[in-house]
């Protein structure tokens, strides 16, 4: 089944647009009827997940006509190029086992090319600017051992040195938003809040000690400022976004009659829980069904745990055994027990209510998962979700482990999930990791000697651990093809 559903709250935005070389008109706002929102939210980050999840829920929101969004690329200009040509405006394909469906959001109402810094600088400055959001990935916030700033990595020096001198703009999205923040204040336009979306447990720790420690690095006064001045807000996101196919713009033309260079593919399932202050205020997200809370670890938890701990078991567990997607690897009985193991300990770790009364709903959450990761039309490449493991296991695997062992229990599914990407790193023809270089040298290496190499780049204290390097050694192999 298909469905066109473009005729929503934002209009077709469709009529009356130049027609291309096939008879279609693009898509844009010429039939507008809704009025264009004013930019209130500033966002660095522009991408696929942003559309599909905060500026969805923007555009949810009963007050939606309030709130525009002004949305910055990171280190290219691309997406901001292709979604201006349309006006911001874009086609959400939700992708169901029964069908499509299609909506166009308008709530993104600037794309910016994230290396324009002055224009950053004077919406963020702006009396009308409420928030910045952000997904700039986990590896932008630069924090060391200490879950402090790392002033010593590369770009941040380099930054650091561009803002001191003033002879140029910075060139991270953690120094830009700072050298805005820092115009902000000047400008004397108030405090603001910062929203983390990106996946990371304590995202609002994260963001709060990574900018701060860059402003006071730069500027102790700033510094200062921004202690007493930004909010820094954590968040839980999920929505399964896959990347955009050309057979997903060429649908987005059958069924709506347009051209769409921008379309987005997510799941009908989508979550969001938020805890912190918003002193400038915020759209009505609860309207699309967006959670506030007071504690939000329970809740991030149960997400990078279960969701995410098992995309990371799936992802190298199922290369390992020639699969390809989530649903593929789900399906496989080997993959599937070794995911429902692990969850038994991760539930077994979590908190039963969190905070303030609000029940986990556990085993709900379980079954959910399940279903989402079988919709086969979605198609979640194991070889996107196996990048950055070394980073994504220290939250998805390591605290589990931990967890179990200090129970006295074994850990031997979290273990597992460990040896697989060992396993996957060693047999693969390349990977994309943080510490590409210093695992492979690792993975040379012969029995324990190989294991405790490898686990120190995860968690030295598991590394340290005789029983733990046994354990993790014992389970190598465990998804080779053909086992």
């Amino acid at each position: 089944m298909t469905t066109n559903n473009t005729s929503t709250e934002q209009g077709t935005g469709h009529a009356g647009a130049a027609a291309d070389q096939d008879g279609l008109p693009q898509l844009n706002r010429t039939l507008h009827t809704a009025p264009k929102p004013p930019v209130r939210i500033v966002h660095l980050g522009l991408g696929a997940f942003h559309r599909s999840h905060q500026a969805w829920y923007t555009s949810q929101a009963g007050d939606a006509a309030e709130w525009g969004i002004a949305a910055f690329t990171g280190r290219r200009p691309d997406a901001a190029v292709a979604l201006a040509g349309q006006d911001g405006l874009f086609t959400l394909v939700e992708r169901a086992d029964s069908g499509d469906t299609f909506a166009v959001v308008g709530s993104i109402v600037e794309a910016v090319d994230g290396a324009d810094v002055q224009r950053l600088a004077e919406l963020v400055a702006a009396p009308a600017t409420a928030m910045v959001t952000l997904t700039v990935t986990e590896a932008a916030y630069r924090l060391g051992a200490d879950g402090q700033l790392d002033t010593a990595a590369s770009d941040v020096a380099s930054d650091l040195a561009l803002l001191g001198s003033g002879s140029g703009n910075p060139s991270t999205p953690l120094g830009r938003l700072v050298f805005a923040l820092a115009a902000r204040r000047a400008a004397g336009t108030g405090p603001i809040a910062v929203v983390c979306c990106d996946n990371l447990a304590n995202n609002g720790t994260v963001a709060r000690n990574a900018v701060t420690g860059l402003a006071a690095a730069w500027d102790a006064q700033l510094g200062a400022w921004v202690e007493a001045n930004v909010s820094f807000v954590s968040t839980s996101v999920d929505r399964i976004t896959p990347r955009t196919t050309e057979a997903d713009i060429a649908a987005v033309e059958a069924a709506c009659g347009y051209r769409d260079n921008s379309p987005v593919v997510a799941e009908p399932f989508t979550n969001w829980v938020l805890s912190g202050d918003f002193p400038a205020g915020r759209p009505r997200w609860e309207d699309a069904g967006a959670v506030f809370v007071d504690h939000i670890e329970p809740f991030e938890n149960r997400k990078l745990w279960l969701l995410n701990g098992a995309h990371s078991l799936l992802a190298y567990a199922g290369q390992l055994r020639g699969h390809t997607t989530v649903a593929e690897a789900l399906a496989d009985q080997e993959c599937r027990k070794a995911v429902e193991s692990f969850w038994d300990e991760a539930e077994a770790n979590l908190s039963g209510a969190a905070a303030g009364g609000a029940d986990l709903q556990i085993p709900a959450y379980r079954d959910a998962l399940l279903a989402r990761f079988s919709n086969a039309r979605i198609a979640h490449h194991l070889a996107q979700i196996a990048m950055d493991g070394s980073t994504k296991l220290r939250m998805r695997a390591v605290p589990v482990l931990q967890a179990e062992r200090a129970q006295g229990r074994s850990g031997i599914a979290a273990a597992r999930m460990i040896a697989a990407w060992m396993d996957f790193t060693a047999t693969a023809e390349t990977f994309h990791d943080p510490l590409a270089a210093e695992v492979s040298e690792a993975n040379k290496l012969q029995g324990a000697e190989r294991v405790r190499a490898v686990l120190a780049l995860v968690d030295p204290a598991l590394a340290a651990d005789a029983g733990v390097v046994e354990l993790v050694g014992s389970l190598l192999g465990t998804f080779t093809a053909g086992s």
